[in-house]
């Protein structure tokens, strides 16, 4: 029997052109790599190439029924992709370059890698602000499919740290442009007859709403309802360790991160502050698994504006299947 491959060496790059150069040349050759947006780290591969979107699957463990985003560099480039109707052409322009994904019908002639839709006629796209992976978007001028650079269902990565704790050996470089700013994986809406946020983010649903006076605004099926886009596993976003959430005190055994007056190991705002909370939830949790107690507890937070996508977040987490 011959030994297993070995692991992959794992370099950690800091944000500039040697780096950028370095992971378009990766692109280029098939593989993949790391690199910051401004939600969470994503893990880029070319959208077109089949076997490096296979790479993607295999470095995450991700299940191939769950599609993928992918990132372009500007509106142009995301309609030589997906058919735009009115609203999503609307949303478009309020909210990108920024942390809005739509859903929208895959043009037969897009040229995409059918696992990055995970077989659907619709494929998820954004058109990312962050300045490193649009360096990355303009040196290989490829549709990069980016999910987050984290293995399958584990905590989201916001540092160059994280993603090597999660994906070291897995993949050959971290481009590391430091903590990203939202902390939260993008808002996900389809349009249609009506608008349908599929995963709440950073973009409120008031804001997406706002932008469309009168249409209407749908919320996503609850349940185990089929996968249409990222993000939509009931398990997912999870540590290792047990969570409880909407917690005021915690047990002996249990490591708390609190919100707002109530405190605790950790805090995600102490001033109850929700952009601070999002910015900070994935880290939190990232410390959280790494103390020494065997469980984990976090403190309510208001299920308003930026509340509902941490919470949305914080319940796929606390969920064991």
């Amino acid at each position: 029997m011959s030994p297993p491959n070995p692991p992959i060496t794992t370099r950690t790059l800091p944000y500039g052109e040697a780096a950028i150069s370095a992971a378009a040349a990766t692109i280029a050759a098939g593989g993949v790599v790391a690199i910051p947006t401004e939600t969470v780290y994503g893990l880029a591969a070319d959208a077109t190439d089949s076997r490096a979107v296979a790479g993607v699957y295999a470095a995450k463990g991700r299940p191939s029924f769950n599609p993928l985003i992918v990132h372009v560099l500007d509106r142009a480039a995301a309609e030589r992709i997906a058919s735009f109707d009115a609203a999503a052409g609307a949303l478009a322009d309020a909210f990108w370059p920024g942390p809005l994904t739509l859903v929208l019908p895959l043009r037969p002639d897009a040229g995409i890698a059918p696992l990055v839709t995970a077989g659907l006629d619709t494929i998820a796209i954004r058109v990312p602000a962050h300045r490193a992976m649009r360096a990355l978007l303009a040196a290989t001028g490829k549709p990069l499919a980016a999910p987050s650079a984290n293995a399958s269902g584990a905590i989201s990565p916001t540092r160059a740290e994280h993603v090597l704790a999660s994906l070291g050996g897995r993949i050959p470089l971290i481009v590391d442009d430091g903590a990203t700013a939202a902390g939260l994986e993008s808002t996900i809406v389809m349009t249609g007859e009506t608008m349908r946020i599929l995963r709440p983010g950073p973009i409120t649903g008031e804001a997406v709403a706002a932008c469309l006076p009168g249409m209407a605004l749908a919320a996503a099926p609850a349940g185990k309802a089929p996968v249409t886009a990222p993000g939509q596993l009931e398990s997912h976003y999870a540590p290792g360790k047990p969570l409880r959430i909407n917690v005021n005190s915690c047990s002996d055994d249990e490591w708390m991160i609190g919100f707002g007056a109530i405190g605790g190991d950790d805090t995600l705002s102490a001033t109850g502050d929700l952009t601070e909370a999002a910015a900070a939830l994935f880290s939190a949790l990232y410390r959280a698994d790494a103390s020494p107690k065997p469980r984990l507890a976090i403190a309510p937070v208001p299920e308003t504006g930026l509340g509902i996508a941490i919470n949305d977040r914080l319940r796929r987490a606390a969920h064991r299947d």
